[in-house]
């Protein structure tokens, strides 16, 4: 069976000892890693939108990353919910 590399970018001997360490991941260990790379490539991105609109306050930015991220139409959903608690 030919394998292809998962990465573009990594040398093959770097690829192996990366699988090897996978493997011997518990699990858990293997979810709490994507989970700690989910949440980092999140601020990363986050970290961007904050450099790409330096005005906006955390409001804006917060949606600003979710029409980014998830599209124009949740965004101004999210935007609409959020007026309506500030009259509640």
């Amino acid at each position: 069976m030919d394998m292809h590399p998962y990465t573009t970018d990594t040398s093959e001997e770097a690829e192996r000892l990366q699988l090897a360490i996978l493997r011997r991941m518990s699990p858990i260990e293997r979810i709490q890693k994507v989970c700690r790379l989910s949440s980092n490539l999140r601020r990363m991105a986050r970290d961007a939108v904050r450099r790409r609109y330096p005005d906006f306050d955390e409001l804006e930015l917060r949606l600003k990353f979710i029409e980014i991220t998830y599209g124009k139409e949740l965004a101004d959903a999210v935007r609409e919910h959020t007026r309506e608690q500030k009259r509640v």
